[in-house]
């Protein structure tokens, strides 16, 4: 069986991951003794013998919900989020004379992966409402390179998960001095937790909750974890996709 929690399991946050797993596992009764960390995402989404593992919404909608079990949402007590959703947070450089979104039409936008609803979905959506054309795209493979890329002047803007965000003013300060958030997105459903097809949604979605119950205040504050909701498939299924660059 696999366990795999990888999206916000970055060093500093390691050891209290694998505290929630152990958690888990108490509450399950069964799985496997420690996450895996060596497989590519979607090798984990799409393994046949996946216990659990956490998506994003848009690789769920797009490619990932017709092959896998829909469990719970966490949630991560959010500002200005309903319970179990989370928005983007637009960021620029600190020293950037510009202030809002528009006023970066024409510039460099920074996106971690074309299948992130944070990095790329949502920021592209709410650039499109507010009728602003990036003059180029930039691909980083991470939030933080994202972040990196907009600090160092190899992009004008990015759109980073605000989880994300409030983990690197936790972990990275120096970093985060260096931007300022120009906006946020409307928010969307969080980071989805799925199992195999057939798995046993409702068992693990009790886990879940018992688990996080059992942390200590200290790994709840670290993973910014308070609990899980149950949001319906059709919430992720329902927003929209950006156009490909």
């Amino acid at each position: 069986m696999i366990a795999w929690l990888g999206m916000y399991d970055f060093g500093p946050l390691q050891a209290a991951n694998d505290r929630f797993w152990q958690a888990l596992r108490r509450a399950l009764g069964d799985g496997p003794e420690r996450l895996s960390r060596d497989l590519d995402p979607w090798q984990a989404w799409t393994a046949p013998d996946l216990l659990l593992a956490q998506t994003c919404g848009l690789p769920f909608r797009s490619r990932l919900h017709d092959r896998v079990t829909l469990v719970a949402t966490p949630d991560h007590r959010l500002p200005g989020c309903p319970p179990g959703y989370y928005r983007s947070v637009l960021i620029a450089r600190a020293d950037a004379t510009a202030r809002t979104l528009a006023d970066f039409a024409g510039g460099t936008f920074a996106y971690n992966d074309p299948l992130s609803q944070s990095g790329w979905a949502a920021p592209l959506l709410q650039a499109e409402r507010d009728g602003v054309c990036f003059g180029a795209m930039l691909e980083t493979g991470a939030h933080v390179a994202s972040a990196r890329a907009v600090a160092d002047g190899a992009a004008d803007v990015a759109g980073i998960d605000a989880l994300t965000w409030q983990l690197l003013k936790d972990h990275d300060p120096a970093l985060t001095r260096r931007l300022t958030p120009i906006g946020v997105t409307v928010p969307t459903p969080a980071l989805p937790y799925i199992t195999a097809p057939g798995g046993d949604a409702p068992a693990l979605r009790h886990a879940l909750g018992t688990a996080i119950a059992a942390l200590s205040p200290a790994d709840r504050q670290s993973l910014h974890l308070h609990g899980v909701v149950e949001i319906p498939a059709h919430a992720y299924l329902a927003l929209p996709i950006p156009h490909p660059v």
